[in-house]
């Protein structure tokens, strides 16, 4: 849940205790059952924080000088041209985020996060579709894989998006080899829930 002021903290929500990144922050919720709120003191990871909209963008990041680094692109100017387009919360505009499984959440969640196998996102993405038919845009480059592609872009769209996950949510948050993420607008929750029986159990479902 994107929290816009501390006003609308969820109640009876505890604040957690340490600082993580959001990926590690998401895979808590979905591994242990954990249920907290982060402010930007709890987020470890300065491009995922930005795209959330907790704080400024860092100098280096904004240059591209961060990946470029990490050996991520051939040059500056790639990297740039990358990071420009990195979905992102305005900055400040999201005073903390909050967690907890769906199935026991206390809070109306802005987004829902999945992470599961490519078959089970294809029934995910087939049941986006069922009532109003389409085609689904997907939007991601390989880094900030939880936090812009699934999260923020989500957030700001309105509508569903995939990502492979980048290397720093496989290394850190328990994403395997064999799976992917998808970021759900809670608004859509209904009609999913509603098409995903009825794709899954289709004729020509496989």
């Amino acid at each position: 849940k994107f929290i816009t002021s501390e006003d609308h903290l969820p109640e009876g929500v505890q604040k957690l205790g340490e600082t993580i990144t959001h990926c590690q922050m998401v895979n808590r919720a979905r591994r242990d059952g954990a249920i907290f709120y982060a402010t930007k003191e709890n987020h470890g990871c300065m491009g995922g924080s930005w795209a959330m909209g907790l704080r400024e963008i860092t100098p280096t990041l904004k240059s591209g000088e961060f990946y470029y680094k990490l050996g991520k692109y051939d040059s500056w100017p790639s990297c740039k041209r990358t990071i420009d387009r990195i979905p992102h919360v305005e900055s400040g505009a999201t005073y903390a985020t909050a967690y907890a499984p769906l199935e026991k959440t206390p809070f109306d969640p802005t987004i829902v996060l999945i992470v599961t196998t490519p078959k089970v996102m294809l029934k995910l993405a087939q049941s986006s579709l069922y009532f109003l038919g389409g085609r689904i845009s997907c939007n991601f480059a390989g880094i900030q894989s939880v936090c812009a592609d699934a999260s923020a872009q989500v957030y700001l769209s309105g509508a569903v998006n995939f990502s492979l996950g980048c290397d720093g949510s496989r290394k850190f948050s328990g994403i395997q080899e064999g799976e992917m993420v998808m970021g759900i607008p809670a608004e859509m929750l209904p009609m999913l829930i509603e098409a995903l029986p009825v794709v899954v159990g289709a004729p020509g479902s496989s």
